[in-house]
């Protein structure tokens, strides 16, 4: 039995209907209202919340200890990208001596051949054991002929060394203005140096054409 609180069937069908057809006058207003407010792209995305947040501040140092403890921790980083970039070769971190296409090129051309001054140091330390007096006599004559061999040795591949770095300079870096003498004074440097030790560090392998 219907009461007076409770509407009618037909009541409620008719409002359905009357809901239906308001509908697309209300998606109307709405996109209007949308086309309103929008924002046109300003050719980037929009930043994401943790993106387009603020960074957290590292917090001021609480005594003069730790203030310094964090000075040392970001020299010792610099320090070490900068090596980093050193042994890459990276030109603006080079030091002044190793800056420019030309001993770009000097070290290529010493890191791609078997250089004999790179004995030297080890041959000088058996020269010097071997010809101390408390060794025969024997062995003193030996240490003292192989150092003639040595040095004649380092001094005929230096000159063939400082000739083709004087070639390729000449051919593929026509107008340097750079002096000869500092070139050839770089690779016989550099040629003496162990392979391992050497700054910045080879970007050639041995053997390879240059």
């Amino acid at each position: 039995m219907p009461t007076l609180f409770r509407r009618k069937s037909n009541d409620l069908v008719a409002d359905a209907v009357a809901q239906v057809e308001a509908a697309p006058a209300d998606e109307g207003t709405l996109a209007d209202a949308q086309s309103k407010a929008y924002t046109p792209s300003k050719g980037r995305a929009t930043p994401k919340r943790k993106d387009g947040g603020r960074r957290v501040a590292e917090p001021p140092p609480k005594n003069r200890r730790e203030a310094y403890r964090r000075l040392r921790e970001k020299d010792r980083a610099e320090r070490a990208e900068n090596r980093a970039a050193m042994l890459a070769g990276r030109e603006d971190k080079l030091l002044p001596r190793d800056r420019g296409p030309e001993r770009r090129l000097v070290r290529d051309v010493v890191d791609s051949r078997r250089n004999i001054g790179t004995m030297f140091f080890l041959g000088a330390l058996i020269v010097i054991v071997g010809s101390s007096k408390s060794m025969p006599p024997a062995v003193q004559v030996a240490a003292n002929l192989f150092w003639v061999f040595l040095a004649l040795a380092v001094i005929i591949d230096s000159f063939l060394l400082c000739r083709k770095v004087k070639r390729l300079i000449k051919e593929r870096l026509p107008k340097t203005t750079t002096k000869m003498g500092g070139h050839y004074f770089y690779a016989i440097m550099r040629s003496i140096t162990f392979r391992k030790i050497r700054m910045p560090a080879p970007q050639v392998k041995i053997g390879e054409q240059i």
